[in-house]
């Protein structure tokens, strides 16, 4: 305790990382705030409940404003979709396969694209959202006119949330996007954990003592499963420039063992809505149609479990394939003068990466699918909905994910200053006193 105490004293006594932090704050409470803002002409009292399904999900992701109608009510995740669509394109198209080779100039552009297409995915999904979700009861003003001025505010607060991001990321701490998801996600953990706590009663304080045990090694199997990678040794040549020896020392490519992060997990999510969705069509002359329907709209039936775990480990191995790629890696290596000890340069290389990939995504994607499946076991041994999906899941992923790359980034600031200490006491002695933060 007295180390984590010296630890958070060390990180406020450096002003740049103390100001990050606040604005950082201060950018997410601003977030927060907006997302309790109700669109104009909509009485809050006539609103529907969080709605379950795809939409509950989007409602997790952004704290709930999406279930209040708020003016962030669609949030970043047009941009999102609008990053996904785009990563994808560069892989197969090649226009902007040359984009992404230009360096700074073509990020730009793929930023300018990303920002174009985020705006016409928030008028599209605009639309969706408001006659989908906001009841005509609920609307007090001129229907036309209610349409128009929430298509405005709902782009407007999309593309507010995602210049809060870009201000995160440049003055804040983390990563400004993934800390917008995270804030919403973690924002329903207290009532959560209270309405866990009122469900188990004043007798219930050991199963919910036992929940908690059971949630922390979760997170820490979900932490070493985010962490887990497969160190690839890499040797390189030397080289005389100028009269000196460059090179020749070893270093590792770090493979993930889960490379494609919480991808997988969204789509399969978002297509495993379909078949109860289809079914409802047919449901009323079709007996097999309703057992499909009614399967698969319960999350916590193992037909459902099992296909969307099976759905999870194809998006895995589909993912790694398009966003890692062993041929590039090996041309790279090649270029710099790098070999893997005991494989030809080139095209032996790239076969070695391809087959190291292929065996540690396997257990990946299976550890992957459990880790999503994990908040059906917790409803069905007594654990309420609300605190479950904490358990494992995007929103566990996210969480950790957010957490461990905020907590890298404060790291990196505490060594720096450190570094910096050293040059000026020019103290170089491996001595533990030197190790306190400046």
């Amino acid at each position: 305790m007295k180390k984590f105490i010296t630890t958070v004293k060390n990180i406020f006594s450096i002003e740049d990382l103390r100001i990050r932090i606040l604005n950082t704050i201060g950018f997410l409470v601003v977030f927060r705030i907006g997302s309790f803002i109700v669109l104009p002409g909509v009485d809050p009292s006539l609103l529907g409940e969080s709605a379950g399904g795809i939409f509950g999900l989007i409602d997790t992701f952004l704290g709930g404003s999406f279930s209040r109608a708020s003016i962030f009510g669609l949030g970043i995740m047009p941009y999102i979709s609008a990053s996904i669509v785009l990563q994808l394109l560069t892989v197969g198209v090649p226009y902007f396969q040359k984009l992404q080779k230009e360096g700074e100039s073509g990020r730009k552009r793929i930023n300018q694209i990303t920002r174009v297409l985020t705006i016409l995915i928030t008028v599209a999904q605009g639309i969706g959202y408001i006659t989908a979700t906001i009841p005509n009861e609920a609307i007090m003003i001129n229907k036309t006119m209610f349409m128009f001025s929430s298509l405005v505010l709902l782009t407007a607060g999309t593309m507010f949330c995602m210049w809060l991001g870009e201000k995160i990321t440049e003055k804040g701490i983390g990563n400004g996007i993934s800390m917008l998801i995270m804030i919403g996600i973690i924002s329903a953990l207290p009532g959560a954990i209270i309405a866990e706590s009122i469900s188990k009663g004043s007798g219930g304080i050991l199963l919910l003592i036992i929940e908690a045990v059971v949630l922390f090694f979760v997170v820490v199997g979900t932490v070493a499963l985010t962490e887990a990678t497969r160190r690839i040794p890499v040797q390189y040549a030397k080289q005389v420039v100028g009269g000196k020896v460059y090179g020749g020392q070893r270093q590792y490519i770090p493979i993930k063992v889960n490379a494609s992060g919480v991808m997988p997990i969204i789509f399969a999510q978002s297509l495993m809505f379909l078949p109860a969705l289809v079914a409802q069509i047919w449901a009323e002359s079709s007996d097999i149609a309703a057992y499909i329907g009614t399967t698969f709209s319960d999350f916590t039936s193992w037909q459902y479990n099992l296909v969307f775990a099976v759905m999870i480990i194809l998006f895995t191995f589909f993912y790694t394939a398009i966003t890692v790629n062993p041929e590039q890696i090996a041309e790279d290596m090649k270029r710099n003068g790098g070999f893997i000890p005991g494989i030809k340069p080139g095209g032996p290389t790239a076969d070695f990466i391809d087959n190291i990939i292929s065996r540690i995504t396997l257990p990946g994607s299976i550890l992957l699918s459990l880790v999503a499946i994990m908040p059906a076991f917790a409803i069905i041994a007594g654990v309420s909905g609300e605190f479950a999906q904490f358990y494992g899941g995007t929103s566990l992923l996210i969480m950790v994910g957010v957490i461990l790359d905020t907590l890298r980034q404060i790291e990196s600031y505490l060594l720096m200053r450190h570094y910096e200490g050293m040059m000026k006491s020019g103290n170089m002695k491996n001595d533990p006193s030197s190790y306190a933060v400046a």
